[in-house]
């Protein structure tokens, strides 16, 4: 019995450090598609579009990584694989939203998401990226 304590215990430590190396990756998605530093955005200008975005992003991605680790298989190594590929394949998807949307769209997204000033864009562009990791978690389960 202590065993199985120890192994989930590992289990949730390797599954979380995944999560949050995933969580990290999306950040680097966001920063990529935005002008100018994520970081400056958010925590020094304090801009609400970058952060509406952001948490949309990382909101969605811990979606999928719950939905993966949830119905996970039996075998931990392929259950991992598989959090690690579902989360990956879900920033893909949400850059190339973010994509589609500039290109359906009046302007550059990532400039308009820069703006100091609140913008409906940033709220459309957070329902695309928090739209596709639901899709993504649909497909896990």
């Amino acid at each position: 019995m202590l065993e199985d304590l120890f192994v989930g215990a590992w289990h949730s430590i390797v599954y979380g450090a995944v999560g949050i190396g995933l969580m990290a990756a999306g950040f680097v998605l966001i920063d990529m598609l935005t002008p100018g530093r994520l970081r400056e955005l958010i925590w020094v200008q304090r801009n609400s579009n970058a952060a509406l975005l952001l948490s949309a992003n990382q909101l969605g991605i811990a979606i999928i990584v719950f939905t993966a680790i949830l119905t996970s298989y039996d075998e931990f190594g392929k259950g991992l694989a598989s959090t690690v590929l579902f989360g990956l394949l879900g920033i893909v998807l949400m850059g190339l939203a973010f994509l589609v949307l500039d290109m359906l769209t009046p302007g550059k997204l990532g400039e308009i998401i820069c703006e100091d000033q609140p913008h409906p864009a940033a709220r459309v562009s957070a329902a695309s990226h928090f739209g596709v990791a639901l899709i993504v978690a649909a497909c896990i389960a």
